[in-house]
C-alpha cells in the first residue's frame, strides 16, 4: 500500500482543541526553543493559559474552529478521486487527526510519500512536521519507503496557481498595492541559518517577475510579514506597518506562507487586518484565498509526486 500524507501545522476543529492546539505548538521546540523539557513544558502551559481566553474569542469569530482540517480533508479526497495509485491522507503537528493515529488506519504500507504544505522551509514547520512524523514512524516499527516533497515555492506551475488567483479579484490592479503577507519568525531562528527568509525573499522576485510577464501593473507590489508573537525582534516589516505606509488606501492581500487557510489568514487577514485597514481610511481592502483545495492545485500536488 502506498500511501501520500500531506503534513500540516493543524488546527482546533472546536472549542475544546483550542487549549490543545496551544499547549503543543508552544510545547514545540521549533517554536519555544528552550532546551530543558521540563521547563518548556512549563512555560508552554503558562503562555496557554495566558493566551486563551482571546484565542477563543478570536476562533468565535470564524465559527469557533479552524477550517484547515475540513478543507486538508477535501483535498485528500479530490486526489484520491483523480488517481488509484496512491492513499491521499493528512495528519496535523498540533491538533489531531496526529501522524501515528494516521498511520495506525493502514496496514502493510511500503511506501510513503511525505507532503510538508509550507510553500518555503524553516525548521518551524517543514522541519518540525517530519520529526513529528520521523518519531511516529519509528514509534509504529514502521519498514516503508519514504520520500519527502521538497518545498515547492519556486516552482512554476505553483506560483501560476497563485498568479491566477490574484488575477481573478475584483481589484483595480494600477490602482492597487499587491502585498505579499508571510509569516514573520524570530530573527534569533534565521541569525542560526534558517531558510525561511532567503525562500520568501526568492518566491516574491519569482512573482515580481510573473506579473511583469502577464502583464499585471499593480501599482506597487510589497512583502511584509504577520503573526508576530512576544517581545523579541521578528522579521521585517509587519503588515500592520505597510498598511501605515500607503498611500492610495488600496491593498490587495496574498497569504505567502500558506497553502490551506487556516486562523492566521480567515481570521488574522481577513478580519484583524481588514479592521487596521478600516481605521486607516482605506478605500479597498481583500485578501486572496488559498489553493485550498482547488483542483489546480490538487493537480499540482500529484505532479510532485510524478517529478
Amino acid at each position: 500500500m502506498k500511501l501520500l500524507l500531506l503534513l500540516n501545522m493543524g488546527g482546533p476543529r472546536n472549542e475544546d482543541e483550542i487549549e490543545v492546539f496551544l499547549k503543543n505548538m508552544f510545547n514545540d521546540p521549533a517554536i519555544l526553543s528552550v532546551k530543558s523539557v521540563f521547563l518548556r513544558k512549563i512555560l508552554a502551559n503558562l503562555i496557554t493559559q495566558m493566551r486563551l481566553k482571546t484565542a477563543k474569542q478570536n476562533y468565535a469569530q470564524i465559527g469557533g474552529k479552524s477550517p484547515i482540517c475540513e478543507i486538508t480533508q477535501r483535498l485528500c479526497d479530490k486526489i484520491n478521486k483523480l488517481q488509484n495509485r496512491y492513499i491521499a491522507d493528512y495528519a496535523m503537528n498540533y491538533t489531531p487527526p496526529f501522524c501515528q493515529d494516521v498511520l495506525k488506519k493502514y496496514d502493510n504500507l511500503d511506501e510513503i510519500i511525505l507532503v510538508p504544505l509550507y510553500p518555503h522551509h524553516s525548521i518551524t514547520t517543514v522541519a518540525s512536521s517530519i520529526n513529528e512524523f520521523n518519531k511516529a514512524y519509528k514509534m509504529l516499527n514502521l519498514n516503508a519507503k519514504i520520500k519527502i516533497i521538497q518545498p515547492f515555492y519556486d516552482n512554476k506551475n505553483f506560483n501560476k496557481i497563485i498568479i491566477n488567483s490574484i488575477k481573478n479579484t475584483n481589484a483595480n490592479i494600477s490602482k492597487t498595492t499587491l502585498i505579499l503577507s508571510a509569516h514573520s519568525l524570530p530573527q534569533s531562528t534565521i541569525d542560526k541559518g534558517d531558510l525561511y527568509e532567503k525562500h520568501v525573499n526568492n518566491q516574491v522576485q519569482i512573482l515580481k517577475t510573473f506579473l511583469t510577464n502577464e502583464g499585471i501593473n499593480f501599482k506597487d507590489v510589497k512583502l511584509a510579514y504577520q503573526s508576530r508573537l512576544g517581545p523579541v525582534k521578528w522579521l521585517e516589516p509587519s503588515l500592520s506597518d505597510v498598511l501605515k505606509t500607503l498611500d492610495n488606501k488600496k491593498a490587495l492581500i496574498y497569504p505567502l506562507s500558506f497553502c490551506i487557510d487556516n486562523s492566521e489568514t480567515i481570521f488574522e487577514l481577513h478580519k484583524e487586518y481588514k479592521h487596521v485597514a478600516d481605521e486607516l481610511g482605506y478605500e479597498y481592502y481583500d485578501v486572496v484565498y488559498c489553493p485550498n483545495d482547488s483542483d489546480e492545485f490538487a493537480d499540482f500536488l500529484l505532479s510532485l509526486i510524478k517529478e
